[in-house]
């Protein structure tokens, strides 16, 4: 089994991370399920009703990134204070990475967004910094809610 980065992200889902897993491998290149282990069954402890077959712990590789994640049911959700950043070569795989990840129009602004399971996402070209050293590029990603490149650049 490969080792693991010394620091991963954790995701909690209420019961989603198998198909969460199984979308953001099918999503990104070079991504796998490395490992998944299931609540044991619940007639053992008072603690698993209702989970068995559940993720206990899952591990998963996205393009190089390793994280780990559990169902742990609905006490705790996702929100924007966590995204995870989509360093994007030119505009067609931010309109790529965009078209699967954007499921919330209403959190959209400025390339972030937030997929169907409730992860926010920064869908960004990789040379932002120069995109937006003017006030007035600034200004044009403000009003964005999917960043389009040649907006910024004539801006």
């Amino acid at each position: 089994m490969a080792e693991l980065s010394p620091i991963q992200p954790c995701l909690w889902f209420d019961e989603q991370a198998r198909e969460a897993m199984t979308y953001y491998v099918e999503v990104f290149p070079n991504s796998r399920i490395t490992r998944i282990d299931e609540y044991p069954d619940e007639s053992l402890d008072e603690h698993f009703v209702g989970m068995t077959g559940k993720v206990l712990n899952g591990q998963f590789t996205l393009n190089g990134v390793d994280f780990v994640c559990l169902d742990g049911g609905p006490l705790f959700e996702f929100n924007e204070s966590v995204s995870f950043v989509v360093s994007c070569a030119d505009q067609d795989e931010i309109d790529y990475y965009w078209s699967k990840l954007s499921h919330v129009p209403e959190s959209e602004q400025c390339g972030w967004c937030k997929d169907r399971f409730g992860v926010s996402w920064q869908v960004i070209p990789a040379n932002m910094g120069e995109l937006t050293r003017r006030p007035e590029q600034i200004q044009v990603m403000m009003r964005q809610k999917k960043v389009v490149i040649t907006e910024l650049e004539n801006a």
